[in-house]
Order: C-alpha cells, then sequence, then structure tokens
C-alpha cells in the first residue's frame, strides 16, 4: 500500500510501544538519529504515553485523566509517529508488521533496528463473570470510568428505597494488594467519603469497600511490618482486607469466595463495582516474534540491555521496562531480574538510549544498574506510606514524598507544572465529585431528542 512504500526510505530504528521506555528513549535519540539521515518510528495505538503510578489519583478525581498523559507528537517532534499496533515481528528479516487504529488493513514495515517496548497488560484468570463485569487499572480510560462510576453508584444509591439494592450500589471491591491495589481502594475510599459527605441522603458508614488478595499478605514490595501497618490503617478506616481469600465466581456481581488454604467456601459479596489489579503480564505481542522468551514470556535481555539468546546477543535489537526480564545487578528483584515497575522502565530507558548512540559510535557498553532506595504509595489526601532507605514511614510525611517524587518524575516539565497546578488547585477549592451523566452513553440526549433512544437498562460498569 502506498502508505508502507511512503515510509521505507531511511535507516529506522523502529520502537515498539510509547510507554515509558519508547517514549524516554525516542526523546533521547531522535535528534542524533535524524542527523545522520535516519528516523526513529515510534509504532503505538495510543497518541500519549500513560504515567501509571497517577491512575489511582485519576479514579479518584485528585488529577484530571490527561494530566496522567504525555502527548506523543507533542513532544516527539523529530520521530515518525504511527498510530497502530506492532502485531508481529521477524527479526531476520528486519520486519515488522503494523495494524493500523480502527482495523485498518496491516503492512510490513523495514527497520534496522529495533527496541521492544511494548510493556505490560492486564493478567486475568478464567473466572466466571470475570470478563463480562470486572474493570482493571492499567489505562486513563478505565481510571476515568472508574472515577465516574463510583460517583454515579454513589447520587444512584441515595435515592435507593430498596435496601439491598442500596447495599450493592455502595459495595465496591478491589481484587489484588499490590500497590495498584492498595492505592486504588485508598483513594477510592478517600473520594467516596468526601462525595458521602455531600451528599444529604447517606453517611460515610453506608459505604463498603473491600480488598480481595490471595496471599497471606499486602504489598510485597515493603517490609512485612509496614504492610501490616497499612493492612491497620486502611481497616481502621471501614476498609475490609480480605487475605489468602480468591475470587471462584463475579457471575452478574455477586462474587464467590474461597478461602485459599484449604479451597473452601469463604462467603459471597453482591456488589456493581469490581475492580481488577491482580498483577500484569508481558505483552502477548512477544509471543509473535523471533525473539528468545522466558518462561513469563519477557523477552530475554543482558544487562546492558541488548536482546540475547543462548547463542549470544542479537545484533539490532534492543529491549526493557515490563517485557523485559533485564537481570537486577544489584541483587534485588525477583528472581535475580528487575521488577515490572514504573521506576526501573523509566531508567532503563536512560540507559538503552545512551547505549544505542554508543553503539553506534563504537564506544562501550553500560550495564543498567539500579539499587532502589526506597517506595512511596499515597493512600488519599494526606495519608501515604513510604520505605526510604531502610526507614518506614507513615501519614502526610510520606503523601508529600509520594507526590513529590511522582510530580517530577513524570516525562517533561510541562506535564510535571500541569500536574503540581492541579493538586494546588485542590487544596485551595477540594476535589470535584460531580459524576458526569451518561458518559458512557453520550449521544443518549440526542437520541431521546430524535426519539430513538435504546431501551433503559440497568446501568453497567
Amino acid at each position: 500500500m502506498a502508505f508502507s512504500n511512503m515510509v521505507q526510505d531511511r535507516p529506522r530504528i523502529l520502537i515498539v510501544g510509547g510507554g515509558y521506555v519508547g517514549f524516554t528513549v525516542a526523546k533521547k535519540i531522535q535528534k542524533a538519529i535524524k542527523e545522520t539521515g535516519g528516523v526513529v518510528t515510534i509504532v503505538e495505538p495510543n497518541p500519549y504515553m500513560t504515567y501509571q503510578p497517577f491512575l489511582p489519583e485519576v479514579a479518584a478525581g485528585s488529577m484530571e485523566g490527561r494530566n496522567a498523559t504525555v502527548p506523543l507528537r507533542q513532544h516527539l517532534r523529530d520521530t515518525e509517529i504511527i498510530s497502530g499496533r506492532v502485531t508481529s515481528v521477524n527479526h531476520a528479516a528486519r520486519t515488522a508488521v503494523v495494524e493500523p487504529i480502527d482495523n485498518g488493513e496491516p503492512f510490513e514495515l523495514k527497520y534496522d533496528e529495533i527496541v521492544l517496548g511494548a510493556g505490560a497488560v492486564t493478567r486475568a484468570f478464567p473466572i466466571p463473570g470475570l470478563a463480562d463485569f470486572a474493570i482493571g487499572m492499567k489505562s486513563i480510560e478505565e481510571a476515568v470510568s472508574v472515577r465516574n462510576w463510583v460517583l454515579e453508584r454513589i447520587e444512584a444509591a441515595s435515592l435507593m428505597t430498596d435496601l439491598d439494592e442500596r447495599r450493592r450500589a455502595l459495595t465496591f471491591v478491589i481484587v489484588g494488594g499490590g500497590f495498584a491495589g492498595v492505592e486504588t481502594i485508598s483513594e477510592l475510599e478517600d473520594m467516596a467519603r468526601e462525595a458521602v459527605n455531600r451528599n444529604g441522603f447517606l453517611s460515610p458508614a453506608d459505604l463498603r469497600f473491600v480488598m480481595i488478595e490471595a496471599a497471606p499478605r499486602i504489598m510485597p514490595e515493603v517490609p512485612a511490618e509496614r504492610a501490616e501497618m497499612v493492612v491497620a490503617e486502611l481497616r481502621a478506616r471501614g476498609i475490609e482486607i480480605l487475605l489468602n481469600t480468591s475470587l471462584s465466581d463475579a457471575t452478574d456481581g455477586n462474587l464467590q469466595l474461597i478461602n485459599m488454604a484449604d479451597k473452601s467456601p469463604a462467603g459471597e459479596i453482591d456488589t456493581d463495582t469490581l475492580i481488577w489489579t491482580a498483577g500484569v503480564a508481558a505483552s502477548p505481542m512477544l509471543k509473535n516474534t523471533d525473539f528468545p522468551i522466558d518462561e513469563r514470556g519477557r523477552v530475554r535481555v543482558s544487562a546492558d540491555l541488548r536482546v540475547t539468546g543462548d547463542e549470544g546477543v542479537i545484533e539490532g535489537a534492543w529491549a526493557a521496562g515490563d517485557n523485559a526480564a533485564v537481570p537486577d545487578l544489584s541483587g534485588g528483584g525477583v528472581g535475580g531480574f528487575c521488577v515490572p515497575n514504573a521506576q526501573h522502565a523509566s531508567r532503563q530507558a536512560l540507559v538503552l538510549a545512551k547505549n544505542i548512540l554508543a553503539s553506534r559510535r563504537g564506544e562501550a557498553l553500560t550495564d543498567y544498574y539500579h539499587e532502589t532506595i526506597g517506595v512511596v504509595a499515597g493512600l488519599g489526601l494526606w495519608k501515604g506510606v513510604a520505605n526510604f532507605k531502610g526507614k518506614t514511614l507513615g501519614g502526610p510525611l510520606a503523601w508529600i514524598m509520594h507526590r513529590g517524587y511522582h510530580g517530577t518524575a513524570i516525562p517533561t516539565a510541562e506535564r510535571t507544572v500541569r500536574v503540581m497546578a492541579t493538586w494546588a488547585l485542590n487544596q485551595v477549592f477540594g476535589r470535584d465529585t460531580t459524576p458526569l451523566r451518561h458518559q458512557r452513553s453520550p449521544r443518549l440526549a440526542f437520541q431521546k431528542a430524535t426519539g430513538t433512544a435504546p431501551e433503559a437498562k440497568k446501568p453497567k460498569l
């Protein structure tokens, strides 16, 4: 096709994915590659990079969704952006198959070097009803939808006369006790309590928040003592923490629970809201490539971030971030590899960009090494947890550390200013807890006006 012919005319570094790795690498190398007559190309379905640590705050209304993204075309002026997905790669032939957004006709794209930064996807299990009823927390669209849905359920429940329906509407369940799950349930509970306090028909006691975690503890990234303190704090706020508990069925929001110790029934919960944060998996696209893949579906790389198989380095191929099994030279990590998080991805991207340019100049490459000095998490306004250089902190200080770190870690000064400005305005005027009606059906008003509105059904997340 014409487009395919038009973009094949220069030496190309193809970047698969426009997340932390793709955006950072492109920004660091685009001018240098352009000066040598080459081109950096990113293939990404979204026109923006998502800063995922901010998703819980987006869901809680502490930040507007757009502020947690970094627009690719605005900040990568010397990079070629293709709105689509790489569906397969034949590195032996130096070609990738690209599927344009909106199901356009796939085409082959030639490249000289490739950077695999496809990231990860939500890891789900074949639980009955899960796919039909639950929502994840991996994208801006999911976070914005969750925010609006929770606020809608509060408004709807305030006028319900059936106590069972009201209880179900005000029950919010999160599956997964990692950082994403803890921050999501904490931020949502904080927002919901504020919204209920502004509603004369409800009280905070009407809300029910439940976290389901299959492991015997939450937050494996922090010391067990601090994790236990977080559990105690959340329970003091009325949040139910069900450890050693798993979900066996989610059909129509009637959640069936099982005890992980003996696989016995552990009760049931009726809810309109089920949020799934139980882990991630490397992009399944990697299975459609000729690169070496480990047992977790990640592409195998050496410490200098070159793709490396049993027979050694594969020339012209690089990888980092959640889709790569990067050795953790600090001695930490899981199984000797870096854990999949934003902190590692952003730092690996800097080393990867440096190594791409060094390899083109015939210089020595740098191994990725980063010794994590701590972790931070927000648990709602003025509430947080941090583990910094072996010391554990909580409360307002940890919350300030959380916001300070992530506010400056999001790429580009422009986005940092937007984020900080939003936080400052919320401190002055308070958080906006107004739901947007019919967000999932924006044509409804017009359909009513033209007499073509569909028959009303029970709303569904």
